[in-house]
């Protein structure tokens, strides 16, 4: 059976990081298939454990997160890990915001906490070939726009 390689994403907050080390520990084999990118501290701390090649973008209060969205936008991110701390107030948080909702607006698979990970890890999805399920904005792109 072959297996096709997603661009998964992997980002945690502070009091999350340990938890993502974790749970990515424990996922290592399917993550060392697929392409992965991280947040600037996340990705660092996940190559060092992990011993896999990360693409490490900046730190998500420094533009990380926004990175990780545009990347979702253009279509070269298939799929987000976010372990988020709902408990914490962050300065950034309008791009948390922004992040999670571009992972709705486009339709890929996410998982904020270690469960929802974990069913989604066990899907035989995750490593096969799927259509295409971004939505098409053209109608929107082209819509009239009324100026005032």
């Amino acid at each position: 059976m072959t297996t096709y390689t997603k661009k998964i994403a992997l980002v945690a907050h502070d009091h999350k990081k340990s938890a993502l080390l974790d749970w990515a520990s424990q996922h290592r084999e399917i993550l060392s298939r697929h392409h992965l990118f991280a947040t600037g501290t996340t990705g660092r701390l996940l190559e060092d454990h992990l011993k896999l090649p990360i693409r490490k973008l900046q730190s998500g209060p420094l533009g990380g997160d926004q990175q990780i969205g545009a990347m979702i936008a253009t279509g070269d991110i298939d799929f987000l890990v976010f372990f988020w701390d709902p408990l914490e107030p962050l300065p950034h948080d309008p791009d948390i915001k922004a992040l999670l909702r571009l992972a709705v607006v486009w339709n890929i698979p996410m998982a904020c906490n270690r469960i929802t990970a974990d069913y989604l890890f066990a899907s035989p999805l995750l490593e096969q070939e799927l259509p295409d399920t971004r939505p098409d904005y053209d109608a929107y792109r082209q819509r009239p726009i009324q100026i005032e």
